[in-house]
């Protein structure tokens, strides 16, 4: 067992509630499963392993009104946005290519191919870096630059990406300062209420 490794046995399935033949897929794989017990609390995760995360995260996709085609959607970049977080490598200087986004999103090229979904899963946390450019350290050239290459890789689909930030970032103790900031600079987004 990991770091973080819960030593009680957690039904992954129901714990998780998992709605389709993919999503037991995925919870069927010996990483997923390492990468969901990985964990322990931490400023912005206080839940401490990955799955009690991804449960926040699931509870607040259940509080939108969306189709069940976004839904799904939703669902599939919650159960492995931060999965892969136990195989990141974190030394200085940073190597972006083990970044858990990135292996996430190569794990998940193995069971979809929407390129769009399989973006948004790499760049899950690029709105909260370039907030970070912008408000932080006062880059506005670099965050400008980061914007528009991440606006390229979402082609047009704006708000799924929004959608999806707010309900990762709503969750444990994380600073809602970048969620308010995103609902005034980013484009072609209509502002939810969780």
């Amino acid at each position: 067992m990991g770091k973080g490794m819960s030593a009680d046995k957690i039904d992954l399935a129901a714990t998780l509630r998992l709605e389709n033949e993919l999503e037991h897929k995925l919870m069927q794989d010996p990483l997923v499963i390492e990468g969901m017990f990985w964990g322990v609390p931490r400023y912005g995760h206080p839940e401490g392993e990955v799955y009690k995360h991804v449960q926040e995260v699931l509870a607040n996709i259940d509080k939108l009104d969306v189709d069940p085609d976004t839904r799904a959607k939703l669902r599939l970049i919650a159960l492995t946005h931060d999965t892969f977080k136990f195989q990141e490598d974190k030394r200085r200087p940073r190597n972006w290519n083990q970044h858990h986004a990135v292996l996430a999103r190569r794990f998940l090229e193995r069971y979809i191919d929407d390129r769009i979904l399989l973006n948004i899963v790499q760049n899950h946390d690029e709105i909260y870096y370039i907030w970070r450019d912008t408000v932080v350290y006062k880059h506005p050239e670099r965050a400008a630059a980061r914007m528009e290459r991440l606006l390229d890789r979402l082609e047009g689909e704006h708000q799924l990406y929004y959608l999806f930030f707010k309900c990762d970032t709503q969750t444990g103790d994380k600073n809602p300062a970048p969620i308010k900031w995103v609902e005034e600079n980013f484009p072609g987004i209509i502002p939810v209420v969780l």
